[in-house]
Parts: C-alpha cells; sequence; structure tokens
C-alpha cells in the first residue's frame, strides 16, 4: 500500500487568494458583486462566508442625465475578519413601493464568528462578535464591544462604546472594562478579544 503523499507549503497556501493589499479571501467563499465591496487591507474573508455586494442602491440620473458614480454596498476596514459560513448583507428598507439597500461599514480589527448574520449599518473598530449571532437592519455597534455567543442584535438597536451584550433580543449585560484589547497583535503575542487582529490574519493561511 502506498503511503498518503504530504501537503506541500504550496497546496497548504492555496485556500486563500491573498491580494496586494493583503487582504486573504478563501476560495470557498461567496463573494456577489465584487465591484461593490471594499476591503481596507490585511482582512481576512474565510470559508462559506457569503458578501453580498450585489444588493446596492441603484446610481441616481443625474440633472444633465449623467450618473452617479458606483456605491460601495460593504466597507470593511484593516485587519478585520470574517470567519466561516458568516452572511454579510446591506440593510435595506421599502421605499415607495421598492426595496432600497443602504451601504455597510466594517471598522478595523473587527471580528465576526462562524455562522454569524450581519446587516448592520455600522460596526465600529476593535469589535468582537462570537459565534451564530444575529445582527439586524440598520443595527449599530460602537467601538469596543463584545457581543456574547448566539445573541440576537434588533433592527435599529444602538450598542454603546464598552459594551458587553448579550440575549435573544439582546441586551447590555456589562461592560469590557478596563485593558478590553491591550495586549494583542504583536509578534508571537496571543490573540485578545478586541486587539490588534494583524498578528491573527498573518497566522491565517
Amino acid at each position: 500500500m502506498s503511503r498518503p503523499t504530504p501537503a506541500t507549503r504550496r497546496s497548504a497556501k492555496s485556500e486563500y487568494i491573498e491580494t496586494d493589499t493583503g487582504n486573504k479571501i478563501s476560495r470557498r467563499s461567496i463573494i456577489e458583486g465584487k465591484q461593490n465591496i471594499m476591503l481596507g487591507g490585511k482582512s481576512v474573508v474565510m470559508a462559506g462566508a457569503m458578501l453580498r455586494g450585489d444588493l446596492v442602491r441603484k446610481p441616481e440620473k443625474m440633472a444633465d442625465g449623467e450618473k452617479e458614480g458606483p456605491v460601495t454596498a460593504i466597507h470593511v476596514g484593516r485587519a478585520s475578519i470574517i470567519s466561516t459560513n458568516c452572511t454579510i448583507r446591506p440593510p435595506h428598507r421599502i421605499s415607495r413601493g421598492r426595496m432600497v439597500f443602504y451601504p455597510m461599514r466594517i471598522g478595523d480589527n473587527v471580528f465576526i464568528g462562524p455562522g454569524t448574520y450581519v446587516s448592520s449599518a455600522v460596526i465600529s473598530s476593535n469589535v468582537h462578535i462570537g459565534t451564530n449571532c444575529v445582527l439586524s437592519a440598520f443595527s449599530v455597534i460602537r467601538d469596543n464591544c463584545k457581543i456574547l455567543p448566539n445573541t440576537v442584535v434588533p433592527s435599529h438597536m444602538t450598542i454603546p462604546p464598552g459594551s458587553v451584550v448579550g440575549g435573544r433580543p439582546a441586551r447590555i449585560t456589562g461592560e469590557v472594562g478596563e485593558g478590553w484589547g491591550q495586549g494583542g497583535g504583536g509578534e508571537g503575542e496571543e490573540y485578545v478579544e478586541g486587539g490588534d487582529l494583524r498578528a491573527l490574519v498573518r497566522s491565517i493561511r
């Protein structure tokens, strides 16, 4: 019986396509409307993640008949991680009988856990979102927040900076406290929730 061939370094790296700005996008992710998605650099989109950049407000016609420029549906900052099987979908509402989509902005150093559904308007920087959460349409998550696993954030809810949130529906259960996010991100340092995700991004192959 022949022995199995060990995986080569080349095949181990083939899971991700790396862009010029250091973003790592899994070949098994689902990216719709790529032209309407902006990744800020050194961010990761893992296998099974779905980004719906095709859900975007159609350009309006200007007075001179020209159309306005392209609209960014999803903007992700630097060193953020969208984990396996997440869905990132811009928020929408019905206006004058038609569905209108609004842009979504995700900040720097945001970790979105596996199986989470996101339709927020804004997720600010240094936010840690647990597994299997639902962030409903037009919710706003401010800086330095921790969303516990299995949390459902209702539509239009705004979570203030430094909050710990959990429950179905979500409620504020505490504060992250001083030192949240500090100590992570350096070479050889262990990842800290809410911290700099660059070291964790580098470790993903």
